[in-house]
């Protein structure tokens, strides 16, 4: 596969897709109960905290420069997106994506809420996590844990997004953003979370 085509799986899967794909998922697969107004309302919450947000704040923090690219690549553009985001991640869970209507989803953002803590918190010590890798291995576990909840077999989609993590981590390589240790870190921050939180819904 040319290396020109890689760059392109750290777009598809920038961490600020992730929690939208997550939910997709969570409503619009298996066993979803919900209507479909409803659907389209979290979604809408969702996409919103989470992307739009976020988006609006890139904008800011790069017209101030305190940030260059997306990827924000220094460490020190990295603090702030990521304070934002643990404060939007727990006005999400605290008001829209609540433990009483939408448990395994609300589980899932708590998970990213802590990968988020923990990278934010490395990063004072002066250690990269790629974000990249710890959104899509949340993603993958998440995926992984519904199914066997629901009783459904995703298994085509399991393992695309188990090549999706290799791509990625691949591009990430290829694109020089991160080292190997700090592609680990970030699978570790994602994964370890979400595995620990599947046992309170599972």
């Amino acid at each position: 596969m040319p290396k020109k085509i890689f760059p392109f799986f750290s777009y598809l899967f920038h961490p600020v897709f992730i929690p939208i794909y997550a939910t997709l998922f969570y409503l619009f697969s298996n066993h979803s109960y919900f209507l479909n107004k409803e659907k389209y309302l979290v979604l809408l919450e969702v996409t919103t905290i989470t992307f739009i947000i976020p988006v609006l704040f890139f904008f800011l923090l790069r017209l101030t420069g305190k940030i260059n690219s997306i990827m924000a690549a220094e460490l020190s553009e990295r603090k702030l997106p990521l304070v934002i985001q643990c404060f939007l991640i727990i006005l999400l869970v605290r008001k829209s994506i609540t433990i009483e209507r939408y448990p395994e989803l609300h589980f899932f953002f708590l998970g990213a809420l802590m990968s988020t803590l923990i990278a934010l918190i490395l990063l004072f010590f002066n250690k990269k996590a790629s974000l990249h890798m710890m959104a899509l291995s949340a993603l993958t576990l998440f995926v992984f844990g519904l199914s066997i909840h629901n009783h459904n077999q995703n298994t085509l989609l399991i393992v695309f997004l188990v090549l999706m993590n290799g791509f990625v981590a691949s591009s990430r390589l290829i694109m020089k953003a991160h080292t190997p240790i700090e592609l680990i870190i970030g699978v570790l921050l994602g994964s370890i979370p979400q595995i620990l939180l599947l046992f309170l819904w599972l």
